[in-house]
């Protein structure tokens, strides 16, 4: 069985093909704003579930949609994408020698809906302005959710992972191989 894969990232397509789930992209495009007052939990399992639900208006039938959202949270802030160098560096100093919570949801829809949240907690080492700079001016932190990937560069600023490094990623592949094994998928 293929599913559909409702997201962008490159990240998320990798570790579903690391566990041998067939599946087809698909583009979907909503408005992600935080409000700046619901609970990050409940923002990330929102945004899931309506990644899911677009994706589900241009996918004929019920075949599985599967779909995630990560966001950074500090503080009890939502930490977006870093779109420029100025907001990673900013996001950066913000994380530098504290300890951050990594919320990722995943969503799957076929006739029924799932909905599931991966939380992990990652500290970071001090990072100096210059340490900050050189990550910067490799491009890395920009379209990243709080400035960073923990597949890269980033990896040498986390002095302590304690949840799922695929999860941080940005697809938690426990909760995922759970929801798909649900619906019949070998996983």
């Amino acid at each position: 069985m293929k599913i559909y894969l409702a997201s962008k990232s490159p990240r998320r397509q990798q570790l579903l093909s690391q566990i041998g789930i067939d599946f087809e992209p698909v583009d979907i495009d909503i408005d992600e704003t935080w409000d700046g007052v619901e609970p990050a939990k409940t923002y990330v399992q929102r945004m899931a579930r309506e990644k899911a639900t677009a994706a589900r208006k241009i996918i004929p039938g019920q075949q599985p949609v599967l779909t995630a959202d990560t966001v950074v949270v500090l503080d009890d802030r939502v930490l977006g994408k870093a779109e420029t160098i100025d907001e990673a560096r900013v996001m950066l100093g913000m994380l530098s020698g504290r300890t951050h919570h990594v919320y990722t949801a995943v969503a799957l829809i076929t006739d029924k809906e799932q909905v599931r949240l991966n939380t992990s907690r990652v500290s970071f080492r001090p990072l100096t302005a210059g340490m900050i700079n050189i990550y910067c001016e490799t491009g890395e932190p920009l379209g990243k959710a709080g400035a960073y990937a923990i597949q890269g560069r980033a990896a040498a600023f986390i002095e302590r992972l304690e949840g799922s490094y695929s999860g941080v990623m940005g697809l938690p592949l426990y909760e995922t191989m759970v929801m798909l094994r649900s619906i019949g998928l070998p996983v």
